[in-house]
């Protein structure tokens, strides 16, 4: 369960009720921790004495954002706080994005409560629907601009319309046979736009892009062999990875080496 950080007073009221009735049907709530959507639907989970899970964009011994340190410590004695990054590693913009793909495959399905025409929900609905996992979306009214990316979702992707808990647990039920996970629902159409480009609907390369982009400085330009060091990749790899960047407006190259697009 995804959706806005900047969750208004319905998306709140929609997460709380979601996730604490998935729970009382005995399904885990899987999100990424962030204020908003994501807090309220761990919160809600915690509070009806359900199991949760947090998945996390940096070490796991760095709890972000530290506003959440106490209900991710709740979340740990019940559930599980989970990251496929070392300790000590820090949450960055482009680990919040990769980290959406392992909140998409580790669930059954995926519903977005409440986002706006380019959050970064859409970026894990991508991802769901590139995998195959089903997709479900809330909708909001149609004046609110924090529901345009859920009606975006319902209007041009695989998306489901749901509006209560029992709607998306019919996404995959938990009787459903092993490596079925409850697709009763064609998700054979296109899959969502990622946002940024980086998401969802690209190759096996997403891991080198991540990598190349950590290694890059907004502010202080480095050279393709330091970039390669500090990533560990190949000279050749860099280069090839920081052509795509550069297209998407991910990196560009100064006058003294690349750096970072902010």
């Amino acid at each position: 369960m995804v959706g806005a950080r900047a969750a208004t007073t319905y998306g709140e009221r929609v997460a709380i009720d979601a996730s604490a009735g998935l729970v009382d049907r005995g399904y885990c709530i899987v999100s990424g921790a962030a204020f908003g959507i994501d807090g309220m639907a761990h919160r809600a989970a915690l509070a009806s004495s359900g199991v949760t899970v947090a998945i996390l964009a940096g070490g796991v011994d760095r709890f972000y954002p530290s506003g959440h340190e106490a209900m991710l410590s709740r979340i740990v004695q019940t559930g599980a706080v989970i990251s496929e990054l070392p300790c000590g590693a820090p949450p960055t913009k482009w680990r919040f994005l990769h980290r959406n793909r392992l909140i998409a495959a580790a669930s059954l399905a995926t519903v977005v409560l409440e986002a706006g025409w380019r959050s970064g929900s859409l970026n894990t609905a991508g991802h769901a629907a590139t995998i195959g996992r089903p997709l479900g979306a809330v909708p909001g009214p149609i004046t609110s601009a924090a529901s345009a990316g859920c009606h975006r979702l319902i209007r041009e992707s695989a998306a489901v319309c749901v509006t209560n808990p029992d709607e998306m647990a019919e996404l995959a039920p938990l009787w459903a046979a092993p490596g079925t996970q409850g697709r009763g629902r064609s998700t054979q159409r296109p899959g969502p736009q990622a946002h940024p480009s980086t998401g969802a609907g690209r190759s096996g390369h997403i891991g080198d892009e991540m990598r190349v982009l950590d290694a890059l400085s907004s502010r202080s330009a480095r050279s393709v062999d330091d970039i390669a060091a500090r990533s560990g990749l190949a000279v050749e790899t860099v280069r090839g990875v920081l052509g795509a960047l550069d297209l998407e407006g991910a990196a560009r190259r100064g006058e003294h080496g690349w750096l970072r697009s902010t």
